[in-house]
């Protein structure tokens, strides 16, 4: 039964403050790490696995959320997230060595995991089926906005504050979601008591998808399938679905029931909510680096960078939510996202090293659009069909998909820069020899410069030299990255038809619980 007046919209801002919590910390603390490194006394490597054990403690409770709030009671279960979420927050910004923050950044991300699903399942219950795209769209705002506004809050606070700060943020917004939803989010029942618990289950659940997101997220700086634990961790992921999957078909109380895939939207869907992770952190990751890598942006300014096309973001989602209560239907609302994303890379690929914070303005406004058209419509196309007790499991594995999508997408993006580099490094040095009169000409006009500037010949030349190196360095980047852009681009649109595999609805109305 769907709630209504004050206490809707109460339930509907706890909720969504909640989750976003969660989805800012995983792009918050990426602004951050040179200051833990020299705080802490880490190398870059060690650093690394503040975000690698938060994501992979995220998507290994991702796809286990539904049961779990099953299990406890959703609302007891969420509840629980958001007191484990800011005490392991607390813990976080209390941390004098790396191994404590490190682990503390694990129990982070179990808590996380619960948030996310456990949040939309909620707000799917408090508005009415009819309703569902609103809802939907609402929920989107810190699904898409969160990341996006993550490195912007990073950067304020690395600029103008300790590092522990970015964590201490969260107390404050935590305790308040706490006691709202202890106060006005209504009960559930607790679907598994009584129920053995499905432990096998769980350890392959963990084994399978910890293993992946580790090779994923560490892969390319560990030189892929050259480093033995990568190929472990390769073999046990593999392994460890297929046992994951079939222990889940035999066993009568299944942490995730894969029964749901009969639905046609929801399996389809799992696969847009891969290409829309794709999208929205691999471009996300990319762009920050190329700013402040190669056109020498600060991590402050590259978060301003970012808002404008977060207000964009903010200000679709309710035109979205009302167009899909209208009948438009979702898949075209979806292709126009694809395609406005595709228009963003193909102009960010024309970015050149002289380009400005002004250059970016409009491109990253065309993405904030195509990410509203995106999100809401294809979330709520995957979970059209789910009834009952499978929302919850359909809100994890959807969330779950989407967050690998980005993993895959930061190491595919990764991964190409660095073999593209290569590649345009070779294509770039053909032309440095004396024979090519533009590089001799570029070459003396170098010369004469450091000489005029009081340099000996000797000196001059090796300067000369130095300098086209340089030159060479920022060119071969600027075209893996514009490399980088087209893939992502052309992977977007080339989803498109997956759109149309999914049924189409006017005015969907999404059965929830009848709790």
């Amino acid at each position: 039964m769907a709630e209504t007046g004050l206490k809707k919209w109460v339930i509907t801002i706890t909720v969504i403050t909640a989750s976003l919590l969660e989805l800012i910390d995983t792009t918050i603390v990426n602004v951050s790490i040179p200051q833990m490194q020299g705080n802490l006394g880490a190398t870059l490597e060690d650093i690394a696995w503040i975000t690698t054990g938060y994501g992979v403690a995220n998507v290994i409770i991702l796809p286990m959320s539904g049961w779990l709030g099953g299990y406890f009671g959703r609302k007891n279960y969420f509840l629980g997230s958001i007191i484990l979420f800011t005490i392991a927050s607390f813990l976080c910004g209390n941390a004098t060595t790396l191994e404590e923050l490190i682990a503390f950044r694990i129990l982070q991300g179990i808590a996380g995991g619960g948030l996310i699903s456990t949040a939309q399942a909620i707000l799917l219950e408090t508005w009415p089926p009819e309703q569902v795209g609103t809802a939907t769209a609402l929920f989107g705002l810190g699904a898409v906005v969160g990341p996006t506004i993550g490195p912007t809050i990073g950067g304020y606070i690395t600029d103008n504050f300790a590092w522990p700060w970015i964590f201490y943020v969260n107390i404050p917004v935590g305790a308040i979601a706490a006691f709202a939803t202890y106060s006005f989010v209504r009960e559930t029942p607790r679907e598994g008591k009584g129920n053995p618990i499905d432990w096998w289950g769980i350890a392959l659940l963990a084994t399978a998808v910890g293993s992946l997101q580790t090779v994923l997220e560490k892969g390319e700086s560990e030189d892929w399938f050259a480093t033995p634990y990568i190929i472990v961790l390769t073999v046990t992921s593999v392994i460890g679905t297929i046992l994951f999957v079939w222990r889940e078909k035999v066993t009568k109380h299944p942490i995730v029931n894969f029964k749901i895939m009969r639905h046609r939207s929801f399996s389809v869907g799992m696969f847009t909510s891969f290409v829309l992770g794709l999208g929205l952190y691999g471009s996300m990751f990319v762009f920050p680096v190329f700013c402040q890598s190669l056109l020498g942006f600060t991590a402050q300014q590259t978060g301003e960078l970012l808002l404008p096309g977060g207000l964009f973001t903010i200000v679709m989602m309710p035109f979205v939510g009302r167009m899909l209560q209208r009948g438009v239907p979702a898949q075209f609302m979806a292709t126009v996202g694809m395609f406005l994303f595709f228009v963003f890379s193909q102009m960010l690929i024309k970015s050149t090293l002289v380009s400005g914070t002004h250059d970016f303005f409009w491109p990253l406004a065309i993405r904030g659009v195509g990410m509203a058209l995106l999100f809401v419509p294809l979330t709520t196309l995957a979970i059209q069909d789910l009834k009952g007790k499978e929302l919850g499991q359909g809100t994890g594995l959807n969330n779950m998909m989407r967050q690998l999508g980005g993993s895959f997408g930061i190491a595919l993006l990764t991964t190409l820069i660095h073999v593209r580099s290569g590649i345009h490094r070779n294509d770039l040095l053909v032309n440095i020899n004396e024979y090519n009169p533009a590089f001799l000409q570029r070459f003396q006009g170098l010369m004469q410069t450091f000489i005029a500037k009081g340099y000996s010949m000797l000196d001059a030349k090796t300067a000369a030299y130095r300098a086209i190196e340089g030159t060479v360095i920022k060119q071969t980047m600027l075209l893996s990255y514009t490399d980088a852009y087209w893939i992502s681009g052309m992977i977007m649109l080339c989803s498109i038809p997956l759109l149309y595999l999914q049924k189409f609805k006017k005015n969907v109305q999404l059965p929830v619980d009848a709790h």
